[in-house]
């Protein structure tokens, strides 16, 4: 007898991609462009997580690369030629890294209201910031992308002063933590832990025919 089919109604749903990032980190930002597109080749969707790359490194005792000498150059070079190979516009802003606490708050504020705001808001500061240089730190500018995003700046504003979202981020971090992430951009798929970037592939080849076997 030949395996029945069922339609994609009676199929028992796929559990998301936990997607971890930050909006200081241009590899995030590069995968940031690419998560959702992957996912939706394989019938996933994408939970998307803001964190702090300084906790995360404070925890895992690590520095971000830029702070070795002998790096520097290097990963600097290196996300402008990912950035490209990808096909994405880069400029390396002059200000990197930056406090990205405000920003993130947004996305757990807008994130409760409706998660597909909070990815539009992440990604429209992750172009910003990665292709204009923009300071999401600054205030104003938080402010000037939220209108342009059709937002209240000043509802915004007040969500990344708000004690709730400050203590939302914070858990979140804690739980990012719990779970074995400690860098950005980090992916969870079925309980598999990806880290960087340059794991799309890996990702891919997870999704299509499941964990990878010894040949």
């Amino acid at each position: 007898m030949s395996d029945t089919i069922l339609p994609a109604s009676l199929r028992a749903p796929r559990s998301p991609i936990q997607f971890y990032f930050d909006f200081s980190s241009p590899y995030s930002y590069i995968a940031s462009e690419w998560i959702e597109a992957v996912a939706a080749r394989h019938g996933r969707t994408v939970q998307w997580h803001a964190v702090l790359l300084g906790v995360l490194f404070q925890t895992a005792e690590l520095k971000p690369a830029v702070d070795y000498p002998l790096k520097r150059d290097y990963v600097l070079r290196d996300f402008e030629r990912s950035a490209h190979f990808a096909g994405l516009p880069y400029r390396q802003p002059i200000v990197f890294p930056i406090a990205t606490h405000q920003a993130a708050r947004v996305f757990w504020y807008l994130n409760e209201q409706d998660p597909s705001k909070a990815v539009a808001w992440a990604r429209a500061a992750l172009r910003a910031y990665f292709t204009r240089g923009a300071l999401l730190k600054d205030p104003e500018v938080l402010k000037a992308l939220a209108t342009d995003l059709g937002l209240d700046a000043q509802a915004v504003e007040a969500a990344w002063q708000d004690e709730r979202w400050k203590l939302r981020l914070k858990q979140v971090n804690e739980a990012a933590v719990a779970a074995g992430v400690f860098g950005a951009p980090f992916f969870i798929v079925d309980g598999e832990p990806f880290w960087g970037n340059d794991r799309q592939v890996q990702i891919e080849r997870w999704l299509n025919s499941g964990p990878f076997k010894r040949i």
